[in-house]
Parts: C-alpha cells; structure tokens; sequence
C-alpha cells in the first residue's frame, strides 16, 4: 500500500511501483494518489490526491471534515487489504498517522521521500523512529541529519527526479511541434509554473503573470496542473496553459517562474534558469514567523542541495511583481554573469546528486527488508 499526497509524489510513486513489480512480478498494490499511480498499478486510486492536496493551516482547517473523512478512509484500506508493506510519500501530517495505525497492526512502515523534517517540525522525527523501519532519502545531507537527531534507518538512494527529466527531455517532441501542438507564438518561452494545488497556484500566479506582462518579447506558457481546472486559470491569467507537458515546456524554455517545490529541481535538471516564488499571504509578519519557525537557510532545493543561494528566493513580502521583474531580467541574456553562474550552480548541483536509480534502490531495500522479516 502506497499513499502520495500530491503531483510529485504520484511521479515519484508511479516509478517505485514500476520497480517494485519489476523485482517482484506477483506484487499486488492499492493506493491513494493519482492517475500515473494508478496507470503503473493497474488500478484506480482509493482516493485521488487531488482530493487531498490542501496547501497551509487554513486551507487545512476550511477542509477539515474532508481531511478527517479521507484519513478514515486510509485506515480502513488499510485494516481491509492489510498489506505486506505501508509505503509513505512525504506528505507527513497525514501519512505519519496512517504510520501509526500499520505499526500498532504489525505492518512494515516505509518511507519514500523523506518528509523535510531538518526544515521544520523536527519533533517529528520521534514518530519516525517509533514507526518507520527505513527512510529512503533522496536528498543527499539527510541520513547524516536522521543520525544526528537518533534515527539510524535513512539511507540517500539516490534522487528519482535526475532520471525522470533525463528521461523527458531525451523524450521532449521538436520545438516546432510542441509549438505546433499547444499553439504557442516561435518566440523564446518563459514558463510559469505555479504549482501544483488550488492553493499555492490561486497566491502565486497572478504574481507571476504581471511579472509575464513586462516581458511582451518573450512567449508566456502556464504549466498546467493535473485536477485543476481550466476555468480556474482563467480566472488567474490569460496566458495560455499548456495541459500534461510539463517536462516539455521546461525542455524548450528559456527561463522560468517557479512556486517553491519539486519543479524548483526539475527546471535546475532541465538547465533552465529560474526566480524561485513563493507568495502566501505576502505579509511580512509572516515572513518573519517564516524565518523563525525554519531550521533551514534557503528554501528551494537546488539551494538546499548545494548549500549556496543558486537560485534567488523571492518569498512572501519579497514576492512582488517588480522585485521578481528584476531578477529575472538578470537571467535572460544569453551571456548574463548571473545566468552563467546560475547554470555552473546547477551543474555542481548534479554532480551532488548523481545518477542513482532512486526507484530501483528503493524497491531492492523494501523487497530485502521484507524477505529479512519473513525468515
């Protein structure tokens, strides 16, 4: 049983159960999490994590009845089904409980994508250490923080993500076509990727957009999530939205405005120079609570990664059209010392990484771990 929470998790989570079934062909799956789960499991989902996805308290507390009900829905999978194994993806305010109810039933409790514990909420790793047998970390510093903090169990197994863009762009169609195809202008694109739930995308891309305005020279493309409506962009941006090619669009752009995330590490993977955003409630009081609360320097993950500010973060108050507008335009020259420098980042940020199979690594861990169980 596997549960992902959001687009990225569904990616990831897709590829480990591809390998899994590739180690072990009679391995059977129920999930909660989306279409790509869902494609390489050969099943729907128990619940879709768009149904899910609620970004910050308040989004939370507006949908609590569904958080309560969707919650009661895990459990009860997961008492029916009573898996071999209980997969986590990140998403822990929910997943760590479902984690609870496995181990208190015996049930093996795995982590795939650790959630950012050395970020924020670093209780939580008490729970980690009750509950979960390993932590398959795809961020390099953190099983060293895991041991720091008294959890032996986390193991880097590599970053999913560095195969997954290899893989779309050796894949990506011609310019000319993916033009052709989403009816974009044959100009340079700049692209904008808002995220990924109704939330972060409502705060950040009308930021986005009248940073878009200000470069007429440039084609616009809105990467569009999956679940979310197009109406619902209309009524944020007139830009077009470009439908299920994501990896694409990144493939053939020039630049990108990118919400705090995943993709902040897919356009690095990509080699697209980017102005990391982040909006919420803009205020600076949060801002500073913010800055309070985390245990981190920077934010976004090439950063995090290298240890360095490769990518500006513009975030909460910082995050306005006229302060994002300018540093983008550091980033469009061709021969820009800030584009320059942004890509030689990105390429130390590889080299970090490397090209470990994160899914194959995974699915040999958990398949061993559990064969260790049964002897």
């Amino acid at each position: 049983m596997l549960i992902a929470g959001e687009a990225s998790g569904d990616l990831h989570a897709s590829r480990l159960i591809e390998a899994l079934r590739a180690a072990d062909p009679a391995a059977e799956f129920v999930f909660l999490g989306g279409d790509l789960m869902a494609r390489a499991a050969g099943c729907p989902p128990v619940i879709h994590y768009r149904d899910m996805a609620y970004m910050g308290f308040s989004e939370v507390l507006r949908h609590l009845p569904s958080v309560f009900s969707n919650l009661r829905t895990a459990k009860s999978a997961l008492r029916s089904h009573r898996p071999d194994a209980l997969i986590l993806v990140d998403y822990p305010s929910f997943n760590l409980k479902v984690a609870k109810e496995a181990a208190a039933a015996g049930i093996p409790v795995y982590y795939f994508i650790s959630p950012k514990l050395w970020a924020w909420k670093q209780w939580r790793v008490k729970a980690i250490r009750a509950q979960v047998r390993k932590m398959l970390c795809i961020l390099p510093f953190e099983p060293e923080w895991y041991s720091q903090h008294g959890y032996a169990g986390a193991t880097y197994v590599g970053n999913p993500s560095v195969g997954e863009m290899r893989d779309a762009i050796d894949a990506a169609p011609p310019r000319s076509e993916f033009l052709k195809e989403n009816r974009l202008r044959d100009h340079r694109i700049i692209a904008l990727l808002p995220g990924s739930r109704a939330g972060e995308i409502r705060c950040n891309l009308p930021v986005m957009d009248a940073v878009a305005r200000q470069f007429p020279q440039y084609t616009i493309a809105v990467a569009g999530a999956p679940g979310i409506a197009d109406d619902f962009y209309k009524g944020l941006t007139k830009f077009q939205v470009v439908r299920d090619h994501t990896h694409d669009l990144l493939a053939h752009s020039h630049a990108a405005l990118v919400t705090s995330g995943t993709a902040t590490l897919e356009a690095a993977l990509a080699n697209v120079p980017q102005v990391v955003m982040y909006r919420s409630n803009g205020s600076k009081i949060a801002y500073n609570l913010m800055k309070s609360v985390l245990h981190v320097e920077y934010v976004s993950l090439p950063n995090l990664i290298n240890a360095a500010l490769t990518i500006p973060e513009m975030l909460l108050h910082n995050c306005t059209p006229e302060a994002v507008a300018a540093q983008l335009r550091r980033l469009t020259p061709d021969q820009s010392n800030d584009r320059i420098a942004m890509l030689d980042g990105y390429a130390a940020m590889r080299r970090v990484l490397g090209d470990s199979d994160a899914a194959a690594n995974s699915a040999c861990i958990i398949i061993n771990d559990l064969n260790d169980l049964k002897k």
